[in-house]
């Protein structure tokens, strides 16, 4: 932790053994400020958005941090009164609760007489508010829908989903880069060409087949159709050919079978490129909005995404609710992502070949 707070701390100086800032380390500094703000800035809005009540979320200008009126019990009214300050006439700085708005005109009373009831402008009043976090957002999504269902969902599709595809490319970049066979060039550029085409293109053929196959409305129906990829293939096969070939030549005069070398050797040699492309699925599958819109109509099949999707209307839209699904959902991803951003650029660094 010092070594790193000694590096982020350190500057060029101006050569004279003094401590000041040179120009480029305030040039620097302000460039990474900038960065962090860009990349992190809508995250955070993102966060406290989703503490703040309907009504916060539709006032304008927007704050930042989440407030909420606050509101008083009073002899003689059933319900909590919002309180407000008046800002004009003859009670300004007074604090009264409303009862009711008739247009622009309120009817207030004051809080030391709750039966006396006074109009008072909608223009000469504010609004007695409080920084308070809306966790009935969060706590709603269980009463109201079934998330822990649209969570199994997702997690299953993406587990499964991921150790299929991680099986399957490595399966085939083995092959393609450790066995000389006919057209083994000719097979490698296809599935390189694969990565031109758009995913809108294959949908409808993509769904006949699976209709066929009778996984419509199931998870498997979204699982299967991406056992494999092209970028894992061609990732994987990069780096399994910088795995020395004599080490399989060894293995196969001890008399270990192909399966033995690539399930002991090729698979444990290959574990940085296998971590990235798990990274990638993983965001990949668990991001997927388009192909399980396509397959699942049922709502008790609904991804995390597709719960997402319901919402927003065509009339109306529950930001509350979503911008708290919201933050749900990029939770896991969040925290796969920084437990295994490390493999990112070691595994990726070490595919271009020796």
């Amino acid at each position: 932790m010092g070594k790193a707070i000694a590096f982020l701390t350190r500057t060029r100086g101006r050569g004279d053994g003094s401590q000041r800032l040179h120009w480029t380390d305030w040039f620097t500094y302000g460039y990474l400020f900038l960065g962090i703000v860009l990349m992190f800035g809508p995250v955070v809005w993102l966060v406290m958005s989703s503490f703040k009540t309907d009504a916060e979320l539709n006032n304008f200008p927007p704050r930042f941090l989440p407030y909420a009126q606050e509101s008083v019990v009073l002899d003689g009214h059933k319900k909590p009164l919002p309180l407000f300050t008046v800002t004009e006439g003859e009670l300004a700085g007074t604090q009264v609760a409303q009862v009711r708005r008739v247009g622009i005109v309120s009817q207030m009373v004051k809080l030391d007489a709750p039966d006396e009831i006074i109009k008072i402008k909608v223009k000469e009043r504010e609004p007695v508010e409080k920084l308070a976090l809306a966790w009935e957002n969060y706590t709603d999504l269980f009463k109201r829908f079934n998330f822990l269902q649209f969570l199994w969902n997702s997690t299953f599709i993406t587990i499964i989903s991921t150790l299929i595809m991680l099986l399957v490319n490595s399966m085939a970049a083995f092959a393609l880069s450790k066995y000389e066979f006919r057209g083994r060039t000719t097979v490698l550029a296809l599935i390189i060409g694969t990565l031109m085409i758009p995913q809108t293109v294959v949908l409808v053929p993509l769904f006949l087949v699976v209709r066929e196959m009778g996984m419509i409305n199931s998870l498997w129906g979204v699982i299967i159709p991406g056992a494999a990829t092209p970028t894992g293939v061609f990732l994987l096969r990069q780096y399994m050919l910088t795995i020395p070939d004599e080490i399989l030549d060894a293995a196969r005069m001890d008399k270990a079978s192909e399966w033995k070398i690539y399930w002991r050797i090729i698979l444990p040699l290959s574990a940085p490129a296998i971590a990235v492309l798990a990274i990638l699925a993983i965001m990949w599958r668990w991001n997927d909005f388009l192909w399980p819109l396509i397959v699942l109509s049922r709502t008790e099949n609904f991804t995390l995404q597709l719960a997402l999707n319901s919402f927003q209307g065509e009339m109306q839209t529950q930001w509350s609710s979503l911008l708290a699904m919201t933050v749900l959902t990029l939770l896991p991803i969040a925290v796969v992502f920084a437990f295994l951003q490390k493999y990112i650029a070691t595994g990726i660094a070490s595919t271009g070949g020796k």
